[in-house]
């Protein structure tokens, strides 16, 4: 029986969710108070929904908001959707994040060029963007929504739960294979 199948077996007669030590996942955008850390919480709640435990967190390319809590309206926005980014703090990439998550994802573009310059040569095929897993908005970028209106934080809600349902589908599919999957599609 393939280990999935297995996993899957397992997880219909729990109620616990089940972890899975070789996923993490580190979300990237700019300041790391809009766009990121709405990612981290849609895609937490989904897996977990879907009873997969996984380490999550989110980060900025850029240094000028640390220590800042989320952008209050990325926070109402999300909280709309029951998404709580409260105590929520932002923070840099550091050097380590790159060996300590299996998944480095940028929103835009602009965030993944700074990623693989700032990443190890042994690491930049972890390094993808967020919209990979995204059925609806693939290829495109989830833009920065700061100076926005509501509706730019609705559209890129819009665009990480699908993007979270992408990468749960992938999970559900083949759990321990997700990493693997997106190195391939780094390398094309």
């Amino acid at each position: 029986m393939p280990m999935h199948q297995a996993i899957l077996q397992r997880l219909a007669g729990r109620s616990m969710p089940i972890a899975l030590p070789t996923q993490s996942v580190l979300f990237v955008c700019t300041a790391n108070v809009c766009r990121s850390p709405m990612a981290e919480r849609v895609f937490s709640k989904m897996a977990a929904s879907h009873g997969f435990l996984m380490e999550m967190d989110s980060a900025g390319t850029h240094h000028y908001a640390n220590g800042m809590p989320p952008f209050p309206m990325a926070v109402a926005t999300a909280k709309r959707r029951g998404y709580d980014l409260t105590r929520m703090v932002a923070r840099q990439v550091r050097a380590g994040d790159f060996l300590r998550f299996g998944l480095v994802l940028a929103m835009d573009r602009s965030n993944l060029a700074d990623l693989v310059a700032l990443s190890p040569r042994e690491c930049r095929a972890k390094v993808g963007l967020l919209l990979d897993f995204s059925a609806r908005y693939r290829g495109r970028n989830v833009e920065d929504p700061y100076g926005g209106g509501v509706g730019d934080f609705e559209l890129v809600l819009d665009m990480i739960e699908d993007a979270s349902r992408g990468y749960v589908r992938q999970l559900l599919r083949a759990p321990l294979a997700v990493d693997a999957e997106l190195c391939r599609k780094r390398r094309q």
